[in-house]
Formats: C-alpha cells, structure tokens, sequence
C-alpha cells in the first residue's frame, strides 16, 4: 500500500501539520526555522529517521546485520529511534513524543512487537507499524525523499554495494557538509515568477517551498521541449511523453 496517496495535498500545501492519532502529530517547520535549527542538523536528523536498510549497507554489515533482510520497522525501532530524544525531534514532533524514552515490547492483541512511550497519566503512545509508515511517509512526503529501493541481485553484487557504500563514506568523511536548501532557495527567489524574495521565502513551510521547487523544474522542462518542438529544428514532440508536457501534472 501506498501510505503516500492517502494523504491530503492540498492541506499539506497549506502548511497544516499531519494528525496520526491523539499523541503524534508531525508539524511542518518553515524555510526560517529550520535554518535557525541548524540545517544540517535537521536534514540529518529527519534523512535518519527515513532510513531504511539500504541506506546503511556497510554499517549494518559490520554488527552482522543483512541489510536486504531488515525490515523498515525493525529497523526504526531497535536501532534508529533510540538516537533522538524530544529535543532533537520536537520541531516535528512537538513536545510529547520522545523516541529515545520508548521501549520496545511485545503487543498480545497484535502479536507484533511495538514501541511504547510510558506518559505521567497511565496512558502512553504507541508506534506499530502502520502508525510508523504514516509517520515516515509523511515525512518523505513532505521533503521529497524518496525510499531507497535498492536490491542486489545476488550475494556477490550485495557484498559489492556494501564496499562501495563503505568506501565512499570513507572518502567524504573529511569533506565539509553542503547545504541542501541554499541552491534551491537562490534558485527559487531569482527564477521568474517567483512571488517570495530572499526575506519572505523563509516564512514558507517545507512542504510548499519543495512544491515550488519541483512545479518549476517541470515548468521549465514542458516550456523547453515546447519551444524545441514548435521551432522545427529540435524534438519530435510526437516522441516526447505527454505527461512530461503536462506542466500542472503529477510531480
């Protein structure tokens, strides 16, 4: 099932944080406050949380771990969510949930293992699976990332991805640490069209501002094919998929 396509665009569009249930809610933090955050600080933390065993071939390799055989909830629940307490996550997560106080327990009337967060009141949150695919697919959804889908073909070629994986950590661990958002914000605020400046576009939330990104890059690429096309001296647009001409489709 796709969690993706049960979720509202158009409020997320709006800038409204997405309700799971009584206890976690995921808010939508705008341009602004995830520089005040620290943006690398936050891409990490919210790239982490989205990881799945394809996104730590060598690591999970190296404490004897298969990582085509991991689950995604498994995953989550006893390895990466333990890493980030209510401060880290509470831009958002808000001030309640805090993973790295929750327990991994055995639920009898799901017969699955679930993460249980104990609250002052007898009551306590409670991650299953279905509630931590809503979660990450929210999450991915709002950023624009993308699940790593990568599956070896046989041991050979996984044991190839788990080197190659490990030497290019080993070759970017000295490298400085870029910025995700500041080419696309200068790419935004000097593209035509544009209806925020270089102090209004920090106001937008996460999920509009890479909306805007991604409808202008398909904007953009349907105007060239177009102009090419109709100049007679460029593409066949016979050739061309209509949906790549489709400048208000799909993202």
């Amino acid at each position: 099932m796709d969690i993706a396509k049960n979720f509202d665009d158009l409020k997320l569009y709006r800038g409204n944080e997405y309700t799971i249930n009584k206890y976690i809610s995921i808010k939508q933090p705008t341009i602004g406050e995830i520089c005040d955050y620290g943006e690398i600080k936050y891409f990490s933390m919210v790239r982490t949380l989205c990881y799945v065993g394809a996104d730590l071939k060598w690591q999970l390799n190296d404490i004897g771990i298969d990582y085509t055989k991991i689950d995604d909830f498994t995953l989550f629940s006893s390895l990466l969510a333990k890493a980030f307490d209510k401060k880290r996550t509470s831009i958002i997560f808000g001030d309640i949930l805090d993973l790295s106080k929750m327990t991994l327990v055995f639920d009898d009337d799901l017969q699955d293992m679930v993460l249980i967060q104990p609250l002052n009141n007898d009551e306590y949150i409670k991650i299953d699976r279905y509630v931590y695919a809503v979660m990450i697919g929210v999450l991915r959804k709002l950023h624009r990332f993308k699940r790593n889908d990568e599956i070896p073909g046989n041991e050979a070629t996984r044991m190839i991805l788990i080197e190659d994986a490990r030497d290019e950590a080993e070759e970017n661990k000295d490298k400085p640490p870029t910025s995700f958002l500041f080419p696309l914000v200068s790419a935004m605020v000097n593209s035509a069209g544009f209806k925020r400046d270089d102090v209004t576009v920090f106001d937008m939330k996460i999920y509009p501002f890479m909306d805007s990104v991604s409808r202008t890059a398909k904007i953009k690429n349907a105007e060239l094919k177009l102009y090419s096309g109709y100049s007679g001296f460029g593409i066949d647009l016979k050739k061309v998929d209509k949906e790549e001409l489709n400048w208000i489709g799909e993202l």
